[in-house]
């Protein structure tokens, strides 16, 4: 990639950097993106899907259809970088990566458009990663069923690792992950008589330190699960016993043996506490993303492939406990993900986040050779 074209991907990461909106809410993004498309040749196949795209690239002689996935949306941050092209969305940033992720789908669009395949591309620009979650109802789309591809990719920022690094592995990459929220009501009253009141905040206390106990005691220690309670409301005023509470948190496990386990052993808790504070109790799972399960043998050739055939550094990690919906894809069509390295002390979800810029001529250079690499096999 020429100096040139890479300074028009950074500009045109930093007018997406600037727009990050919310899941399924993504319209600015959307339409700077399809202004973006229309500039190139129109060989170009173009459908919408709520606030997706899926561009289809027509090989000269096709014989399978090869996806590359984008995510879109942003997240409720308040940015704290030291950009001068900061969020213009007041409380929402792209602290994930998804406009870098963004830009260097364009890149590669931009190059197949001049140089098509033998076989089809198509290229995803996917909603609501952050949540609800759009992989799963865009993978179940008319519009994507038609274009259903025989294999599928898609990347990740890490800010861990060197410009100039790929990791992944064959196998699971991204753990399982559900929301959890569960609300508890009591009733309210004067904290002078706490007697003819049911305190939802020693409810809610006891459960957050019940919720604990599940991981060290009902989770096979070779396993792998997490439990937080990120988040905990409960009560108005100081004087004033709480009548309601609310917690908020994320279960992450490595198995869908181990996620049921984990949720039905909640129920159980949360049951206990019904009954030993005589209140009630729901919950609430929220989103649910499965793992990012690598298909072995494709994994394993791109691995080799990097090793062999590219001057970037192939890193085999080891799984991580964060979510990612792109497991849908690949729960039905076999391909991976890899994470891409950025180069920057904080790391992802945080407001400080700045990702190394250089890393998007990484990355449109490793896919668009693989891609070509399997697109004329």
């Amino acid at each position: 990639m020429s100096r040139s074209q890479l300074e028009t991907l950074i500009q045109v990461r930093r007018e997406l950097h600037q727009i990050p909106e919310p899941g399924f809410q993504e319209w600015k993004t959307q339409q700077f993106l399809l202004d973006y498309l229309r500039t190139l040749p129109n060989r170009l196949q173009i459908k919408t899907w709520k606030t997706g795209i899926l561009i289809k690239i027509p090989g000269t002689q096709p014989q399978k259809c090869i996806a590359y996935r984008a995510d879109m949306d942003g997240l409720p941050i308040t940015e704290q970088t030291t950009y001068p092209f900061r969020s213009r969305h007041e409380g929402y940033m792209h602290a994930c990566g998804h406009d870098i992720h963004m830009t260097i789908a364009l890149g590669l669009i931009s190059h197949f458009a001049h140089q098509p395949l033998r076989d089809d591309l198509l290229f995803l620009f996917q909603p609501a990663e952050e949540g609800p979650g759009g992989a799963q109802p865009m993978l179940n789309s008319e519009p994507f069923k038609e274009w259903k591809p025989d294999m599928i990719f898609a990347l990740h920022i890490a800010p861990e690792y060197p410009v100039g690094t790929i990791a992944t592995k064959p196998g699971i990459l991204f753990a399982n992950t559900s929301e959890c929220f569960i609300d508890l009501t009591g009733t309210s009253g004067h904290a002078a008589r706490p007697h003819l009141a049911n305190d939802m905040a020693i409810a809610a206390s006891q459960l957050v330190m019940q919720l604990q106990t599940i991981v060290s005691r009902n989770v096979d220690p070779i396993d792998s699960a997490i439990i937080t309670i990120g988040k905990m409301s409960v009560g108005t005023k100081q004087n004033i016993i709480a009548g309601q509470a609310r917690l908020e948190g994320t279960i992450r496990t490595l198995s869908m043996e181990t996620m049921h386990r984990v949720k039905a052993r909640i129920e159980q808790l949360v049951q206990g506490i019904e009954q030993g504070f005589a209140c009630q109790a729901t919950i609430d799972w929220g989103a649910n993303y499965c793992q990012v399960d690598n298909d072995e043998a494709l994994t394993l050739a791109f691995m080799d492939w990097v090793k062999t055939e590219t001057p970037y550094t192939l890193i085999t990690c080891r799984e991580a406990m964060t979510g990612e919906d792109f497991g849908y894809f690949l729960r039905e069509i076999p391909g991976f993900m890899f994470w891409l390295g950025v180069d920057t002390p904080y790391g992802l979800h945080h407001p400080k986040i700045e990702p190394q810029e250089e890393a998007i001529s990484v990355a449109v250079d490793v896919m668009s050779r693989y891609l070509t690499k399997l697109g004329q096999a």
